[in-house]
């Protein structure tokens, strides 16, 4: 039997699935028609390209699977043995435990557990919720074990503006800096440059047409009430917007697209645009890690909505 968790309210639909605790689908209904405002895939079959699932305790990827940490070395599993990277954590692909489901919210939750290079028990518990905002989703994070230990969380959100094609659509990036990655490995090759007078430039809204991503951008700029929004917008100026706290310092854009073999099925050329709380091999770089104390607890959220 297929389980999904569908909630709703406030005009917002949205349905969530136990693996990887995915996002399968957020929709609005717009003057009596549903506007998708993320990609989604059929229900029971696996999220490609990893659509819409909970990356921790770390995202993105890690340098051959090894970390350093209070002096001790750690050997992960190999997850991505093309590139030989341990890549987007330990809880994707497992079955969260359903907490509670109502009609407007349903939450979930995981033990990461002990794990080949990771000694570290964390549990992970997430709220997706809809209202007439939209969709607020709440993470939190608790240190099970006895000793402290690193942390770092990702969703790999896509993101749409109803059935408008991604190469009509502009999008609008409130990042100052980004990431220079290499590109056979995507591990980054040195410090965030700034975007200005670059190809990563969002800051104004741009034509996605031709353009390929696989970026992690950072230097978010807050609006006045203190959260980030990006925007990707259809030529009628109707947009769906990603928003998160000040906890994801990072924003990791990345478009599927045929041309690169990695095309998302049914729409071609796609875009994820994941919150992130640090970047690629941040275990390995000291970038914004987390660091939990025994027992500590730490929530953050992050939404989108149709404008």
């Amino acid at each position: 039997m297929v389980t999904t968790f569908r909630i709703e309210a406030g005009g917002y639909r949205a349905e969530v699935v136990p693996t990887g605790a995915a996002l399968r689908m957020c929709e609005f209904d717009r003057d009596g028609t549903a506007v998708a405002l993320t990609e989604t895939w059929p229900a029971g079959s696996t999220p490609p390209l990893a659509a819409g699932v909970v990356l921790a305790p770390w995202p993105n990827r890690i340098r051959d699977g090894r970390f350093d940490f209070d002096g001790i070395e750690h050997q992960l599993e190999i997850t991505e043995p093309k590139f030989n990277n341990a890549s987007h954590g330990l809880v994707r692909k497992r079955e969260w435990h359903l907490e509670s489901h109502e009609r407007a919210a349903v939450t979930q939750s995981i033990d990461v557990g002990l794990h080949r290079g990771w000694p570290y028990p964390l549990r992970l518990r997430v709220t997706h919720e809809v209202g007439e905002d939209g969709l607020s989703v709440t993470h939190t994070v608790t240190n099970t074990g006895s000793t402290h230990a690193p942390y770092g969380l990702g969703m790999h959100s896509y993101v749409r503006v109803g059935d408008v094609p991604l190469d009509e659509c502009r999008l609008e990036l409130p990042a100052t800096a980004y990431l220079p990655l290499e590109r056979e490995r995507n591990l980054p090759t040195g410090t965030s440059q700034p975007v200005v007078g670059t190809e990563f430039d969002f800051l104004t809204a741009r034509k996605l047409q031709g353009v390929w991503l696989d970026t992690p951008f950072s230097a978010l700029v807050p609006d006045a009430d203190g959260l980030v929004r990006a925007a990707l917008r259809a030529p009628d100026d109707t947009r769906t917007v990603l928003w998160t706290e000040p906890a994801f310092r990072w924003l990791q854009v990345f478009t599927a697209d045929p041309s690169h073999d990695q095309a998302y099925p049914g729409r071609g050329r796609a875009l994820a645009v994941e919150p992130m709380t640090c970047p690629p091999d941040a275990v390995n770089s000291r970038i914004d890690v987390i660091v939990l104390e025994p027992g500590e607890e730490r929530s953050m959220r992050w939404g989108m909505y149709a404008a």
